[in-house]
C-alpha cells in the first residue's frame, strides 16, 4: 500500500492514493474555503469505512438482510501537542425491519477485536467504544 502526497501550496496536499486522487487540507487563519478533509478526519473516516465493509461482509455471510447501514465515528483529542486520539466512539445505524440484535452486535464486535486494522492500530493510543441503533 502506497499514498504519493504533493504539497500543492499554503497547507493544501494532492493525494494520489491507488488511483485516487484527492486533496487533503486545513482551514487558514482567515477561515478561506478548503479543498479537502484534514488528516485526522481521513483516519476517522478510514476506521468508519474498515469497520463498514467488515460489518456488511458478516452480515451478508450470517444471511442478514438490512437496507442501510450508516458509520458515524467522532473522536475526542488531546490537548498538547502532539493532539492525538485520546477516546474514539463508533456508532453503527442500522436501517431495517426485525433485525437480530444478536446477530448485529456479533458482527461489530468481530469487526473491532479480529478484523478491521484501523480499528486496531487506533485502539493502541484511543480507546474505542461502539454504540449500535436500529431504525426500523
Amino acid at each position: 500500500m502506497e499514498a504519493n502526497v504533493r504539497w500543492e501550496s499554503g497547507l493544501t496536499f494532492e493525494v494520489d492514493q491507488e488511483g485516487h486522487r484527492f486533496h487533503i487540507d486545513v482551514p487558514g487563519p482567515e477561515g478561506a474555503p478548503t479543498k479537502g478533509p484534514r488528516p485526522k478526519g481521513l483516519l476517522l473516516a478510514g476506521l468508519g469505512g474498515c469497520t463498514g465493509i467488515d460489518v456488511v461482509s458478516i452480515l451478508e455471510k450470517m444471511r442478514v438482510p438490512f437496507e442501510g447501514l450508516e458509520v458515524q465515528v467522532s473522536a475526542d483529542q488531546s490537548e498538547d501537542h502532539p493532539k492525538v486520539f485520546t477516546a474514539i466512539h463508533v456508532r453503527y445505524l442500522f436501517k431495517g425491519h426485525n433485525l437480530p440484535t444478536d446477530k448485529l452486535e456479533r458482527a461489530v464486535q468481530l469487526s473491532q477485536e479480529k478484523y478491521c486494522g484501523v480499528s486496531a492500530m487506533l485502539g493502541k493510543t484511543a480507546a474505542i467504544t461502539t454504540e449500535i441503533v436500529v431504525e426500523g
